[in-house]
């Protein structure tokens, strides 16, 4: 419970603040429509709001190099469109992350590096 207007002045004007740092973020970055995992090609393809589409291996990326087919098809796109939620694997993937190549920790792409290299 907040003891002050001056606390609950600042917790609205934080909250104001972090609502238009959001409306800003959807605006500028790019934002799932829908998800689905084509097994036949083995990618995972990401259709984007924008009307573009990027696909990824599963291999590449931490929490689904070695899932089954069907535990892949259960992607899930959040809410906003930020990201990707596969609920049985316990792996989440930031969408802006993912097309600036990042699938996973620093030491998981470490790893990933050298198998493709």
């Amino acid at each position: 419970m907040l003891n002050s207007a001056w606390d609950e002045t600042r917790l609205k004007a934080a909250i104001a603040k972090a609502r238009e740092a959001a409306d800003i973020a959807n605006i500028v970055e790019p934002r799932a429509e829908s998800a689905y995992y084509d097994q036949s090609r083995d990618r995972v393809i990401i259709n984007l709001k924008s009307g573009a589409t990027f696909s990824f291996p599963p291999a590449l990326a931490q929490g689904l190099a070695d899932a089954s087919p069907e535990d892949l098809a259960e992607v899930e796109v959040t809410p906003l469109g930020d990201g990707l939620h596969w609920e049985k694997l316990d792996a989440d993937f930031s969408v802006p992350a993912l097309l600036a190549g990042v699938f996973g920790t620093a030491a998981w792409m470490a790893q990933v590096k050298m198998k493709v290299s």
